[in-house]
């Protein structure tokens, strides 16, 4: 359980890091406030929930598609956050598609980059 929710705090900090980079990337691509904090927890909670029901239908119908679960995760978790809260707006097609690549890009990295980062004095101390 420990494990699940430290991957979800990852996640989360990979997601804020992606929707910022997006944001700040598209001119067409905007979140505000207050509300930002809410579009993350949206997306965080939507990715988390999607992620494995898309990779399930994946391996069933089309496994030669399990690499791009993560993209269409991303897409879907952007439209229901972007319905769900009014402080993310996306307009445009070419911006749907450019978000989602640059959410899940920053993401990636982020969540890859942050634990080494995060647990670089725990990783030192076991391996000395």
């Amino acid at each position: 359980m420990i494990r699940f929710l430290i991957s979800v705090l990852f996640k989360l900090l990979a997601n804020t890091i992606g929707l910022v980079v997006a944001a700040a990337v598209l001119e067409d691509m905007s979140i505000t406030g207050t509300a930002f904090v809410i579009a993350v927890g949206i997306f965080t909670v939507v990715e988390v929930v999607l992620q494995p029901l898309v990779t399930k239908i994946a391996l069933q119908h089309a496994s030669a598609l399990m690499g791009g679960t993560a993209l269409v995760t991303t897409f879907v978790g952007l439209v229901i956050t972007e319905q769900l809260n009014e402080g993310l707006e996306i307009s445009g097609a070419t911006t749907w598609v450019l978000a989602t690549l640059i959410v899940w890009l920053a993401a990636l990295l982020a969540g890859i980059l942050l634990p080494a980062v995060l647990f670089k004095k725990t990783l030192a101390a076991r391996q000395g």
